[in-house]
């Protein structure tokens, strides 16, 4: 059977030349689909490093000399100072686990700061993104650290002095943060101090639709309070209720502070929905694009066999009046459509590999391929192809296969 069927596509070779042409371009197209499913799919399913359940963004603003609460010839001490108290106020509120203070840190965050780090003749150049907080920082945000270690036990690190890290800081995997704890390093070409890295982090993400990256975490000083400015917390689960207005309840009571005054609290998943906006509206649209896209090669694909199939109804009832059964009629058909699928598969991942070297398919892990990466997605593509070309083939295959051979052969 195998030998007259590739005597027949032989025979056939200029219809079968334009339908292989067809499927090799439909196979590309599909692999681009199915590897941007996959990238995006596996991103989003990884832990970002940290929970913002339950936690919320306090924002503070200056009074202005026209209220009556203003103090004037207020010094920079002492609104640090300020700062300070208002951070002690909110870890003696009932319902709040934890609270911080943070530069540019917290996640889903527009805004960053950037270090250099060093370590004898080893120098991260570039951008080193550096959060500078206060220790609670990794109890509001449940840090993990990579070796077990608690947000308590960082805590106390970072209280400590010391530093945490996650990632690869000099662009190497063997300098890896986990492979460096322990070890003292400086910070911006300031050979006068030294940090002891206390703990490695597991893998930060900066929001849900980008991978893990470096992050540098070390205490924030007491000189930086009046003007760091992200007020941080984490609510007990049992009182997770209301939370926004009681505490702008207590706004003039409690939280007017020097010159410091409550002005908003937001849910972080506020925070994360707003951030994240033009990304997930971005996200959005290339779904419905290549969903139209995947739909069209469907039909296409769908409506070439099964045009091609209708035609061979004369050669259907031949074969069912020469004994084959209805099985026989449809393997024989779906082993064609499969034989023309395998042959251009090679130049299809040919054309695939080629484009992802030079970067048209999507960066993950540092690279736009990988060998595990492209034989996924490339046998996801040939799957779903064959599958269309099945789905082309059976419906008219069947309807063919109920005609009785007679009515099918009366116009030959």
């Amino acid at each position: 059977m195998k030998r007259k069927l590739f005597k027949q596509i032989r025979a056939e070779w200029r219809t079968n030349v334009w339908l292989a042409l067809e499927l090799l371009i439909v196979s590309v197209v599909m692999w681009y689909i199915v590897d941007y499913f996959y990238i995006n799919l596996t991103i989003m399913s990884q832990p970002r490093g940290y929970d913002t359940e339950h936690c919320y963004r306090l924002s503070f603003n200056t009074v202005t000399d026209k209220n009556p609460g203003f103090i004037k010839d207020r010094t920079y001490e002492e609104t640090c100072s300020d700062a300070d108290e208002i951070l002690t106020r909110l870890k003696h509120l009932p319902f709040v686990e934890a609270a911080s203070l943070s530069v540019n840190s917290h996640p889903y965050n527009g805004s960053s700061n950037g270090t250099s780090i060093q370590r004898d003749s080893l120098t991260q150049y570039g951008f080193l993104p550096f959060y500078q907080v206060t220790p609670d920082f990794v109890k509001v945000f449940r840090y993990e650290g990579f070796g077990g270690e608690s947000a308590e036990q960082m805590a106390d690190m970072i209280e400590k002095g010391e530093i945490l890290m996650a990632g690869s800081v000099f662009g190497d995997l063997k300098y890896s943060a986990e492979n460096l704890v322990g070890l003292d390093f400086t910070l911006d070409g300031d050979t006068t101090r030294t940090y002891r890295l206390g703990a490695a982090l597991r893998p930060v993400r900066h929001n849900d639709y980008t991978e893990w990256g470096t992050v540098l975490v070390k205490k924030l000083p007491l000189e930086y309070y009046g003007w760091a400015g992200e007020y941080c917390i984490r609510v007990r689960p049992d009182m997770d209720r209301d939370i926004e207005k009681q505490l702008m309840d207590m706004s003039e009571s409690l939280f007017h502070v020097g010159n410091n005054l409550l002005v908003n609290v937001t849910s972080f998943k506020f925070v994360r929905e707003r951030y994240q906006q033009a990304q997930s509206n971005q996200m959005r649209d290339m779904i419905f694009l290549l969903c139209f896209l995947l739909l069209n090669i469907f039909l296409g694909l769908f409506g070439t066999f099964w045009f091609r199939t209708q035609q061979r109804t004369g050669e259907i009832a031949i074969r069912m009046s020469m004994g084959a059964t209805k099985t026989d009629i449809f393997r024989r058909l779906l082993t064609e459509g499969l034989i023309l699928l395998v042959i251009v598969t090679p130049f299809a991942v040919a054309l695939d590999c080629l484009l992802a070297w030079n970067e048209f398919s999507q960066f993950y892990e540092y690279s736009h391929i990988g060998w595990g990466r492209m034989t996924v997605t490339c046998c996801g593509a040939f799957l779903l192809i064959a599958l269309m070309i099945a789905g082309g083939i059976w419906i008219p295959a069947s309807r063919a296969r109920r005609i009785q051979p007679a009515i099918a052969l009366k116009d030959e």
